[in-house]
């Protein structure tokens, strides 16, 4: 694979610092663009020295002018806590980031890749979730900003490939989990592990038998990076997670067997417009991709919790 001059906006956050590691590693130019909104300069603080990298702050909600062959699109707070934190910026960020991006893609000619989410299915009726299904998602709710979002954010991505000739690539990422989480990011894996290393109680929003599949962060990149250099005619939407379901109650009792931990648990009220069900369905990533995830819930979670015990304290 050739070298190519690479942007990636969101690049200071979770997945957006692996992704920019990755690309590195294979020779690529990479620019970093983050506001460090939820992106943290900690995330790529060990990427600053090397030449073929650069770290731009900048919100995409203003236009962006630079030179780049590839853009990854991830910029957008992703856990409930952040985006519902100030909701109309989230959809700006969606949505302006979305026409900021693709002109930028029209003007140097450059293949564009948008991180959509499973989120754009809802709270799904039809379980596991293929790419065909068209979600069940509330307009108006809490989480609206984000689900509403991202679903608009793909629209446009369709219409510049329809209307400009735009090369798009569309992935829908489902819930991914790793280290440089960040610990107060409201998701379920950072959570229960920051509750457990803590020996706080870990809260369980409803009755505990909700499910969701959890993709290690690395497995997660190389199917993105796979996704942007696929062949051209394929333009997705396709589903990027692992297929594994466990219930939050299996979560929680794993993490509380692997930290060694003593932490209680405890029910709390499911939040508004949480789903029940999350499964993706991977036939397509596999096909068109040869990619399907290796890292299995066990090792990715003791990785993860070494990661926390490094970084937090207790």
């Amino acid at each position: 694979m050739s070298s190519k001059r690479v942007l990636v906006t969101g690049g200071a956050g979770f997945i957006g610092s692996h992704l920019c590691e990755k690309l590195l590693a294979q020779g690529n130019d990479v620019i970093c663009v983050d506001n460090l909104f939820t992106g943290q300069k900690n995330n790529i603080r060990h990427l600053m020295s090397n030449d073929y990298f650069e770290f731009i702050r900048h919100d995409i909600i203003e236009s962006l002018y630079v030179e780049c062959d590839q853009i990854y699109n991830l910029a957008c707070p992703a856990s409930p806590i952040h985006y519902q934190y100030d909701p109309i910026k989230t959809s700006k960020a969606n949505f302006m980031g979305a026409l900021n991006t693709l002109g930028l893609a029209k003007r140097c000619h450059a293949r564009i890749l948008q991180a959509s989410t499973s989120e754009v299915y809802g709270d799904p009726e039809v379980h596991p979730q293929p790419e065909s299904y068209r979600g069940c998602v509330n307009t108006i709710g809490i989480r609206s900003c984000y689900d509403e979002g991202k679903r608009i954010a793909e629209t446009v991505f369709f219409d510049y490939h329809r209307q400009h000739g735009v090369d798009i690539k569309v992935v829908r990422i489902f819930n991914t989990y790793g280290p440089r989480m960040r610990p107060d990011d409201g998701r379920v894996v950072s959570n229960f592990i920051v509750q457990a290393l803590r020996g706080q109680d870990i809260t369980i929003y409803g009755d505990g038998t909700q499910t969701r599949s959890f993709c290690f962060v690395s497995d997660l990149v190389e199917g993105i990076i796979r996704m942007m250099n696929s062949r051209d005619d394929f333009t997705g939407p396709v589903n990027l997670g692992n297929p594994g379901e466990f219930t939050m109650l299996e979560l929680a009792e794993l993490v509380l067997k692997l930290t060694g931990s003593n932490s209680k648990i405890v029910y709390m009220p499911l939040p508004q417009d949480d789903p029940t069900q999350r499964k993706p369905v991977i036939e397509l990533a596999k096909k068109e991709l040869d990619w399907a995830p290796t890292i299995k819930l066990e090792d990715g979670l003791k990785e993860t919790i070494e990661y926390f015990r490094r970084t937090i304290d207790v």
